[in-house]
């Protein structure tokens, strides 16, 4: 789903000629990254967002838009799609801008204590501080091996369920022992308008990574004839035309069967790259940014991180505990940004400062 953004907002920045000057920069536009425009917000700090995808959501979105969210205080479900539409409507009055589709490859520190950041496309910032965002950084999924078999890529084979609809109807022919896998293959089978004509479960073994529930459905829905389970790897393709029309599906007796099929999704799971965030001096831990829990602030002065970039003693990774964290980073920053100027913290419910900047009218208590 493409976010609503202001054009002119969008046009401005890429006509601006020289870096960006500004007094926050995120890298990462998920649930968490928008939750710290509100908290940088607050505290009166203009952000920039930065993030690899084409459109806010990061994980929530990329992964499982239409699956239920159950751990957000005072939301008792919604989906990841509805958490990040309701994230981008609490943040917009701080008028954040946001660019898509591109990762920061330089992180420099300058002599007056500001960094010079650059994109991927060539935007370039001048930024008091930096906020990592970026979850786990940047998904890639895990791919299927099969030498010619990306030539179908994005037709026929799928790596993730953008539109159910587009698989309505088809000869489906699913890979993986995970939820995903799982979950997908139950999705397909049930009536509805997304669903398939025919539904192929492929995996290397007969155990699971998924939930046990979910695996007894699909077993009722095998002995049922409602859709098929093989043990076995994807070891090669039939196609005729430039059309995918089968996988090779050579099993633990050695035989290899041909499985036909309309569309072929893969699930092997995603493999988090730290990308060029290796290369910035961060105190890096197990792919992840060791920060303080004071400030979330990183080893290097000025750059912070939070969400399930960052790790310290007792870490969750959960989304609230992102929020968490967003509001601590914000107050650590603002010595960066307002060195002459003492934050207090004021409360949303009760301050007429907040109140304007939120552009919301003051309650009268009696």
């Amino acid at each position: 789903m493409e976010p609503q953004l202001n054009q002119e907002v969008i046009k401005a920045a890429a006509a601006h000629d020289g870096p960006i000057e500004t007094d926050a920069v995120i890298v990462g536009a998920g649930p968490v990254g928008l939750f710290q425009v509100f908290e940088l917000g607050l505290l009166e700090i203009k952000a920039h967002v930065i993030d690899s995808l084409a459109y806010p959501g990061g994980q929530c979105v990329e992964l499982y838009p239409d699956k239920p969210i159950y751990d957000i205080p005072a939301v008792p479900v919604c989906t990841g799609q509805e958490l990040t539409d309701n994230l981008l409507k609490q943040i917009e009055p701080f008028g954040a801008t946001f660019h898509y589709g591109q990762e920061v490859t330089t992180v420099q520190r300058q002599d007056d204590g500001r960094f010079f950041v650059e994109t991927s496309k060539g935007t370039r910032f001048i930024t008091k501080t930096i906020f990592i965002a970026a979850g786990v950084g940047a998904f890639q999924p895990r791919t299927l091996k099969v030498d010619g078999l990306d030539a179908f890529l994005g037709t026929q084979l799928h790596y993730r369920v953008k539109n159910p609809a587009d698989f309505a109807g088809k000869n489906l022919v699913i890979v993986g022992g995970g939820d995903s896998a799982l979950d997908w293959a139950l999705n397909f089978v049930q009536e509805g308008p997304n669903k398939a004509e025919s539904v192929i479960l492929v995996h290397r073994r007969d155990g699971f990574k998924a939930a046990p529930a979910s695996v007894a459905r699909m077993r009722t829905l095998c002995d049922a004839y409602e859709m098929q389970f093989v043990v076995g790897q994807v070891t090669g393709y039939d196609e005729k035309n430039g059309v995918l029309t089968g996988v090779k599906v050579t099993g633990a007796d050695a035989v290899t069967r041909v499985v036909p099929l309309d569309m072929l999704l893969v699930f092997f799971g995603l493999s988090p790259k730290l990308g060029p965030i290796a290369d910035w001096g961060l105190d890096i831990e197990r792919k992840q940014l060791v920060v303080d829990t004071e400030k979330f602030s990183t080893n290097v002065p000025g750059i912070f991180a939070v969400g399930d970039i960052n790790t310290y003693p007792g870490k969750k990774k959960l989304i609230l505990s992102g929020f968490h964290e967003c509001a601590l980073a914000a107050f650590g920053a603002a010595p960066f940004i307002f060195p002459d100027k003492k934050i207090h913290l004021q409360y949303t419910t009760t301050s007429p400062k907040l109140h304007k900047v939120l552009g919301v009218e003051s309650p009268v208590f009696d």
